[in-house]
């Protein structure tokens, strides 16, 4: 079969029709096996979620008479959430988190934008330098010393900053906001020019208007890692007033930490995996009610970004 007949089969398809043959409607067994593939993904996802919202909801003596662990709780109850949000401490640590997530995510995407842009635009002073830089982070990244050593000479330390500064900048969604930058036409900056904005303008009035879909990725990238950090807090932070909500999860679920029945005035407390687990769902659920409003905008987006890199 000579090229030319190839390309025309891949044209019209296996059934003579201009449909490639990667758009044509699968077979009944192909579609079978997607179906069998999509419902084993959303029980390996849902199962353990699922679990962790029983167990949460589930009293002592349920959790008890099945193993420490209910999927289903006959007699569903918020006595865990109450313990949780009453004694303090997860309140605190989840403002923590709030503050820093916000702040964070605005520094972040302040400082992608401005340095995504100036990479984009031809004739930037220092423009291919500064992205090898960049795209050497890749490559080269410091070890837990050299970042300590540097967070204490900026006086980070057991500061809020802390939390922010070392994660602020991530090279991966430059580059993914600078393909996008750069995809925008070139016609579109010598209008603005010949109207006599400047870089400034025509990043405000032109760039970002047309990039809320990237924008919106990256800030909600930026958002879930400021919201999942604990590594950072627990390396500079010493303050227990100042650890973020993931920290204080992690020394309930993992280190076994429990609440303080007496200083709350509480005569019985829930089970412990029951406390765990509430602690748990209220550290997840912010992410999972922001990201079904962003979720039309990762296709557009992220892939939009990749494919132009």
């Amino acid at each position: 079969m000579s090229t030319a007949q190839i390309s025309g089969f891949l044209r019209r398809g296996r059934r003579g029709t201009d449909r490639p043959v990667w758009m044509e409607k699968p077979s009944p067994a192909g579609q079978t096996l997607k179906l069998l593939v999509i419902v084993a993904m959303i029980v390996a996802v849902g199962y353990p979620f699922l679990l962790a919202i029983g167990t949460s909801l589930s009293t002592k003596a349920e959790l008890a008479a099945n193993g420490g662990y209910v999927l289903f709780p006959a007699h569903p109850t918020l006595e865990s959430y109450q313990v949780v949000l009453s004694g303090g401490v997860v309140t605190r640590a989840a403002l923590v988190s709030v503050g820093v997530t916000v702040v964070g995510t605005a520094l972040s995407l302040l400082c992608t934008i401005c340095l995504a842009y100036g990479l984009s635009r031809p004739g930037t002073l220092a423009g291919k330098p500064l992205l090898l830089i960049v795209v050497g982070t890749f490559l080269f990244t410091p070890g837990i010393i050299p970042n300590y050593l540097v967070a204490q000479s900026l006086g980070l330390l057991d500061t809020y900053g802390a939390m922010v500064v070392p994660i602020m900048l991530n090279a991966f969604n430059v580059i993914v906001v600078r393909a996008f930058f750069q995809g925008i036409p070139e016609e579109l900056h010598e209008a603005a020019r010949l109207d006599g904005a400047g870089d400034l303008k025509v990043l405000l009035r032109i760039v970002l208007p047309l990039s809320k879909a990237v924008i919106a990725v990256v800030g909600m990238f930026y958002a879930v890692t400021y919201w999942n950090s604990f590594f950072n807090a627990m390396l500079y932070i010493n303050d227990p007033d100042k650890l973020p909500l993931q920290v204080v999860l992690r020394s309930y679920v993992l280190q076994g930490d429990t609440f303080n029945a007496k200083a709350m005035g509480i005569s019985v407390l829930p089970a412990s995996t029951s406390l765990s687990m509430a602690v748990l769902i209220l550290a997840v659920l912010p992410i999972i009610a922001v990201y079904p409003f962003l979720q039309k905008y990762f296709n557009k987006g992220v892939l939009t970004g990749a494919i132009k890199a």
